[in-house]
């Protein structure tokens, strides 16, 4: 794994944020790959990597409600759904057009949930439950580059 976290680092610091992004999608078959940050009813986009439009780097914010990053902290670090529209966990879910979703805890410094890390798409995909590890020690390399930015828009 510190190889793979290397990697991460290096996209990090050469790249940028959609560079990393980019890198993390790269080892899965999902469709997007995104940074998520908490700002009250709203999940706000900070970065986004869609592997069908690559050059893309922003996707749209949702209300908390609506988002599978919003569970998060209610179930731990770290949250997998394989299919939602029929993931018995969540039935409030089973309309959203995310179906498969893989997201781990963003922290601030002081341990408080910031937002996710996420790899998701509109389709089932094959269950990637070895994602998990790598994403939850990137998550804290991605709260650094995205700490100081300046809040999200309301």
């Amino acid at each position: 794994m510190s190889d793979q976290l290397t990697q991460v680092t290096e996209a990090l610091r050469t790249g940028g944020l959609h560079a990393a992004l980019a890198l993390l999608n790269s080892r899965t078959v999902h469709r997007f790959t995104g940074v998520y940050r908490y700002d009250g009813d709203t999940l706000r986009n900070v970065a986004l990597f869609d592997r069908f439009a690559p050059d893309v780097e922003r996707g749209e914010d949702a209300p908390m409600v609506a988002t599978y990053c919003a569970i998060v902290p209610s179930v731990g670090d770290s949250l997998e759904v394989t299919d939602g529209r029929s993931d018995s966990r969540f039935p409030w879910m089973q309309d959203n057009a995310v179906v498969y979703y893989c997201g781990v805890q963003i922290r601030d410094h002081a341990g408080a949930p910031f937002g996710t890390l996420c790899h998701f798409d509109l389709q089932r995909c094959e269950t990637r439950s070895s994602e998990l590890p790598l994403m939850g020690v990137a998550a804290p390399l991605l709260y650094e580059a995205i700490k100081d930015l300046a809040p999200p828009a309301r």
